[in-house]
């Protein structure tokens, strides 16, 4: 059995958009004085598809949303020559390859992010090759079904925020994120906007349901401080990314304040990166990104070492391979979930070229044990409203 062929590629959003509010959320460019819209860095309208095709028909997909022309680069270039020919169940042994091959220049960012969307293809391939759902390869299920917490709430108006947490709250989400709009260049009037956002959501929601907060590497370690502080009475579940994530004792500091638990590993790599964290005693909830933490191979070793410190996962994003992941592990409570809506942001493109992402009833997902690997499939029809870079 042989791998015969990878393809990678970029797909480029060209339908309609919807431009963000502004303070839509905050993230680290806001610190920097810059004539340009802060977020539009972390804004992308581009996506990678890899597919890994064997000489027994089957065919691999996987999937990344980081830098896609670059990332195509680094898997044409330097991950493509090692996989032609390979058996794919020699996934870890590929795996080491790769890693090892692009250590001088990869390890974390982009040369993690070609690895991991080629990794997230193989076991695609390898669930497709034995007839068999990923998450029944990596143990089995773990939960008839997973709890989902509808991911998204950006800073807006008030009772426009009101609003759409109520739908979540109708449509049977036992939990739900939002995000700040503010930071330390907002000063105090920011503190007194970011308070609202949260006590608008949680006026709403009741405390029945959790409510989680993400400020997505915008603030500073004082910053983050003072705002701990005054966020405490309102029980959230969590602090998401408060401080950029090389700050590993900034995030450690934090949780020993023992005010709001604090999420962060969006931004982190492999096993080592994580051994780190969890060495420091840094978070209270690990949020790996499988499509960047290293691809499936890692992501279950990330996710074996944080239940022996009994720190729970829940994964970045929706998607399938996240779900596989949680499905698979007593250790992963819940999955986040990105509800479709118009392309803003970027991160809602993925319900654009995938056919089979599954949609929550009651705040609860289920995967088809009768689906082979992923249980997805490109929406070749779908790709015609993106440019297409082969």
């Amino acid at each position: 059995m042989k791998i015969t062929d990878v393809r990678a590629r970029v797909v480029e959003w060209r339908g309609k958009t919807i431009p963000p509010e502004p303070h839509f959320c905050t993230n680290p460019m806001d610190l920097l004085d810059l004539p340009i819209d802060p977020m539009s860095s972390f804004r992308f309208h581009g996506w990678l598809v890899v597919e890994v095709f064997s000489d027994q028909g089957h065919t691999g997909i996987g999937n990344a949303a980081l830098a896609p022309r670059v990332t195509k680069q680094v898997i044409d270039l330097y991950l493509k020559p090692i996989l032609v020919g390979s058996n794919p169940f020699d996934y870890e042994f590929l795996w080491q390859h790769m890693y090892r091959k692009t250590m001088a220049f990869g390890r974390k960012g982009i040369g993690m992010v070609a690895i991991s969307a080629v990794d997230i293809a193989l076991w695609d391939l390898v669930g497709k090759i034995t007839h068999q759902p990923v998450f029944r390869l990596l143990g089995g299920k773990t939960k008839q079904r997973i709890p989902v917490y509808a991911s998204r709430l950006y800073s807006q108006r008030l009772d426009e925020l009101a609003k759409e947490a109520r739908r979540y709250k109708d449509e049977g989400y036992r939990a739900m994120k939002l995000r700040f709009g503010w930071g330390p260049v907002d000063g105090a009037a920011g503190i007194e906007k970011n308070l609202a956002l949260v006590g608008t959501a949680r006026e709403v929601v009741g405390n029945e349901i959790d409510l989680m907060a993400d400020a997505y590497m915008g603030w500073t370690l004082d910053y983050a401080r003072r705002m701990i502080l005054l966020l405490e009475p309102y029980h959230l579940r969590w602090l998401e990314e408060p401080v950029i994530p090389d700050n590993i004792a900034g995030y450690a500091e934090l949780k020993r304040m023992n005010r709001v638990p604090i999420a962060g590993g969006e931004h982190e790599f492999t096993v080592y990166g994580f051994r780190e964290l969890l060495e420091a005693r840094a978070l209270d909830v690990i949020q790996f990104d499988t499509s960047r933490v290293g691809g499936i191979t890692q992501a279950r070793k990330v996710s074996a070492l944080a239940e022996a410190h009994e720190v729970p996962v829940i994964p970045h994003a929706g998607q399938m391979h996240n779900y596989h992941i949680v499905e698979a592990n007593l250790n992963s409570p819940m999955a986040e979930y990105f509800p479709k809506v118009d392309v803003e942001v970027g991160n809602e493109l993925f319900w654009y070229i995938f056919k089979g992402e599954p949609v929550p009833r009651n705040g609860f997902i289920e995967l088809d044990e009768n689906k082979a690997g992923l249980g997805i499939s490109i929406d070749e029809e779908s790709l015609k409203q993106f440019a297409v870079m082969e």
